[in-house]
């Protein structure tokens, strides 16, 4: 049990520290707009909030296994699929984030929706493909670790590299 747990929470914590990363940059970007804007804004609070949540919640999706129906097809369409299905899982909790927020302050619901990228379709659809792209390296080590094992991509990726033995490369 106790083993299990500290696996979770392993798993968990690598979930958020990627996440945090992730939205944290975007926190960043928005903060260049808002200072080219003669604002001054950097609140890194949601980025951390939002990696908590988000965190938790692709870790029940994992358990629910909701690319199950893809197991035929190329681990790639799986991975492309989990990137597609958080992106929108994302983006959708921005919203409510931002609509709640607004709520808060007294805004209208339609004055709380934010505009992604700018707004209009080309936003939306430029933020989601950063979204997408950012999605896909963490997705495709948890399935390459599946398929070879997490001991041995860890061994790949951080043990040193021994030059003169051809395996090592």
């Amino acid at each position: 049990m106790t083993t299990r747990l500290t696996q979770e929470l392993k798993r968990f914590l690598i979930l958020f520290v990627y996440l945090w990363v992730l939205l944290g940059l975007f926190v960043l970007n928005q903060d260049l707009i808002e200072r080219s804007a003669g604002n001054v804004f950097v609140f890194q609070g949601f980025a951390i909030l939002n990696a908590l949540i988000l965190a938790k919640v692709m870790l029940a999706a994992e358990y629910v296994d909701v690319a199950r129906w893809l197991q035929r097809l190329p681990v790639a369409a799986t991975i492309a699929f989990e990137a597609v299905l958080c992106t929108a899982l994302f983006m959708t909790v921005h919203v409510i984030e931002r609509v709640l927020v607004g709520l808060f302050h007294g805004s209208t619901l339609a004055a709380g929706i934010p505009s992604f990228g700018g707004g209009g379709l080309a936003g939306t659809v430029i933020v989601g493909a950063i979204i997408f792209v950012s999605l896909l390296p963490f997705f495709t080590f948890k399935h390459v670790a599946r398929a070879i094992g997490p001991d041995r991509l860890r061994a790949i990726l951080f043990q040193r590299r021994n030059p003169t033995h051809p395996a090592s490369e």
